[in-house]
């Protein structure tokens, strides 16, 4: 957004984070239903609790669940937070999506694939388990990239195997004790989504933080030495895909090439 009013680029800010917010309460119902195979569309917004469905003045994104305390409007139970924080996160996702890559198709793709990484990132932190819908997603938006981008379509189909593949082959030397089936399909989604060199620079910042975090987490809480690496991907997709190009280019600098 370069040579924007600033009361303008509020004013874009304001209407992409309230846009964000709606997908993250479709983001949090998708978190809540998957796992027990619910439908995220047939079924209606309802009250864990109490089964009340919820009206459409009770769900709009975090006016109403400040509005209400937090609480079910008819049996009063306290509603997780969880909602409260995911349509804040993913509205604050989409704003830092187009702050860094403007207002563009690219942004938009980003923007949805942030918003899946989001939901399998929650999902496989709990259950060690990642989705497949959400890796299908994932693996539709790199379509839709790649045939906008159809005159780099090798570096895409490159990215689909890159990483995917060496995990395929660690997860077969260990018979699946170092990686899941489930870690493969999203490196080859996101590989798709990103290209090669991107997926490669994602894959290297996921395992970083996830050894990092995960060695505090062991020492702090006594966590073991099983982790989701779904999270720890899921943020080195995104960090690659807003600031791998700049990383990427500054490094070769360094380098002389």
């Amino acid at each position: 957004m370069v040579d924007i009013p600033t009361s303008l680029k509020i004013a874009i800010c304001a209407v992409v984070f309230l846009y964000g917010s709606v997908i993250g309460s479709f983001v949090n119902v998708c978190i809540l239903r998957l796992p027990r195979k619910e439908s995220v569309v047939k079924v209606r917004s309802h009250c864990e609790n109490c089964g009340y469905q919820l009206k459409w003045y009770d769900l709009v994104p975090i006016f109403s669940y400040m509005f209400l305390g937090g609480k079910c409007r008819k049996c009063k139970t306290r509603i997780s937070p969880q909602h409260l924080v995911l349509e804040v996160l993913n509205g604050g996702l989409y704003v830092l999506v187009f702050c860094v890559c403007g207002i563009g198709v690219e942004a938009l793709l980003f923007c949805l694939a942030g918003s899946a990484l989001l939901v399998l990132s929650f999902i496989d932190w709990k259950t060690y388990e990642i989705p497949v819908g959400c890796n299908i997603f994932i693996g539709f938006l790199g379509i839709i990239r790649a045939a906008l981008d159809y005159r780099n379509l090798l570096l895409y189909i490159i990215g689909l195997v890159s990483v995917s593949v060496f995990l395929y082959i660690l997860y077969v030397c260990t018979k699946g004790r170092a990686i899941g089936g489930g870690d493969i399909k999203l490196m080859a989604a996101c590989g798709l989504l990103l290209g090669w060199k991107l997926i490669i620079l994602a894959f290297l910042i996921g395992c970083i933080v996830g050894a990092v975090v995960h060695l505090i987490r062991m020492r702090v809480s006594g966590e073991g030495h099983v982790l989701a690496m779904g999270p720890y991907l899921s943020i080195g997709v995104m960090a690659a895909a807003l600031w791998g190009e700049r990383f990427l280019s500054w490094y070769l600098g360094v380098l002389g090439f």
